[in-house]
């Protein structure tokens, strides 16, 4: 009886598995049945790899906002920006009113040795018009290949016409960080993106301040900082802590956990007092440090709710050619917190200030975040309290941003000052006061 029954069951499985499989062939017919109407009853020619990327992308992103498949110049750029290394021509750019100005050029770059000025008007990129472009796309334009040259066409107020420019792309290596020492004894570091060696930046950037004067407290700004790369916010957190974890993640498998330790070795500064500024643009390995330094009551969190981009990404080569970017797993910081549409809540709320140019570069707290994207992940297992939290925090975001109005300033060329950034100047006054209170662990 208990063969039989093996047996019987043996039998189901297999009409399981043929079932299953009729089922994707089904599918896979379907697909190449339409496939066939395209390529031949649509009213032009089609190219077939076209279609077939066409449909490669849909599939990923009925998954998640950050699962994606990558064609060769998706990956090369994806590889580029995680350099922080690419060609190009070494100008700062930005847009108004469909121009396309040169805020400054970066000194011994091509830019700079052909004579391109700030506030100069960038009208032609190759001999093509781009006014009314998209500036990321113009900014495409002009990176690419090392040592091939681009036209640029300039307007420049006081002279008539346009000046032409053909200039060399040379491979820029962009720092990810930029620092300042605030009221004479506080390190302000900026860190834009966990590129490649971005933690040797910022320990570069504490021994020069620290080479000026005694350092009485340390502003990590973190602030419309994206994330990049998962071992730079490892070692990048690591500087300030001694020992522990940093974030684990949870996968699909609960009992599938990775965990991520502080690095032990290497600079390390456990005392000087901390804070970490972000917000609503502060996302994923931002999340990962500001998470990591909070549990640990190394830092004071200080400004806005962050992004909440907890998801775990893996690119995968497919070919010689192409690859996916899949979403495998989710963060959790040291004490076992969520981040995925949630975010790292500041320790003290600080407003962000009335201006354009920390709205557009730093700020922009009316952004979008994590949780208003299409099919965007909620925690893997939430508590009743978590999934409240997680709806009020929504609820709430949603309310003010309708409240907000932009503020006018027409000056785009503004240069940035961390003296004058309110933010800076109120984390200021909390570390102060911390060094009197001397309630966290230093």
């Amino acid at each position: 009886m208990k063969n039989i029954l093996i047996i019987i069951t043996l039998v189901m499985i297999c009409f399981e598995v043929k079932a299953k499989d009729e089922s994707e062939f089904k599918d896979l017919e379907l697909f190449n049945k339409i496939l066939y109407l395209v390529e031949n009853q649509y009213y032009r020619e089609v190219d077939r790899k076209k279609l077939i990327e066409g449909a490669l992308k849909g599939m990923m992103d009925t998954l998640d906002p950050h699962s994606a498949f990558l064609n060769k110049e998706f990956y090369k750029k994806m590889k580029d920006d995680t350099a922080g290394e690419f060609g190009g021509l070494g100008i700062e750019v930005t847009q108004k009113d469909g121009v396309i100005y040169v805020v400054t050029p970066i000194e011994d770059t091509p830019a700079f040795k052909a004579g391109i000025k700030p506030r100069d008007k960038i009208v032609e990129i190759d001999h093509e018009s781009v006014v009314g472009v998209n500036l990321d796309v113009a900014i495409d334009k002009m990176k690419g290949e090392n040592g091939k040259k681009v036209h640029l066409g300039i307007a420049r107020e006081g002279e008539k016409g346009i000046k032409h420019f053909n200039i060399k792309r040379k491979r820029i290596k962009v720092s990810p960080v930029k620092y300042a020492l605030i009221q004479d004894s506080y390190a302000w570091i900026r860190l834009t993106q966990f590129q490649r060696d971005s933690d040797e930046y910022i320990i570069k950037a504490l021994k020069k301040l620290k080479d000026k004067t005694k350092i009485k407290g340390i502003i990590l700004d973190l602030r419309s900082n994206p994330g990049g790369l998962l071992d730079q916010a490892v070692d990048i957190s690591s500087i300030f802590l001694k020992d522990g974890i940093v974030v684990s993640t949870e996968a699909r498998d609960p009992k599938n956990k990775e965990i991520k330790y502080v690095k032990k070795s290497g600079y390390k500064d456990l005392k000087t007092p901390l804070a970490v500024l972000i917000n609503g643009r502060s996302a994923s390995a931002s999340e990962i440090v500001s998470g990591a330094l909070q549990d640990h009551e190394r830092a004071l969190i200080v400004g806005s709710q962050s992004f909440g981009k907890g998801s775990v990404q893996t690119v995968a080569r497919v070919d010689e050619d192409n690859g996916i970017k899949l979403t495998i797993a989710q963060y959790m910081t040291p004490k076992n917190r969520k981040i995925q549409a949630i975010g790292i809540t500041p320790d003290i709320e600080v407003p962000e200030a009335a201006s354009k140019w920390i709205e557009e570069n730093l700020h922009n707290d009316n952004a979008i975040r994590e949780s208003d994207l299409k099919n965007h992940l909620t925690a893997t297992i939430e508590t009743k309290e978590e999934r409240l939290m997680r709806e009020k925090l929504e609820r709430d975001r949603r309310i003010n941003r309708s409240k907000k109005t932009k503020k006018k300033d027409d000056d785009i060329f503004k240069q940035y000052s961390a003296e004058d950034d309110y933010q800076v100047v109120q984390t200021v006054k909390y570390l102060k006061a911390l060094r009197l209170t001397k309630k966290t662990k230093l």
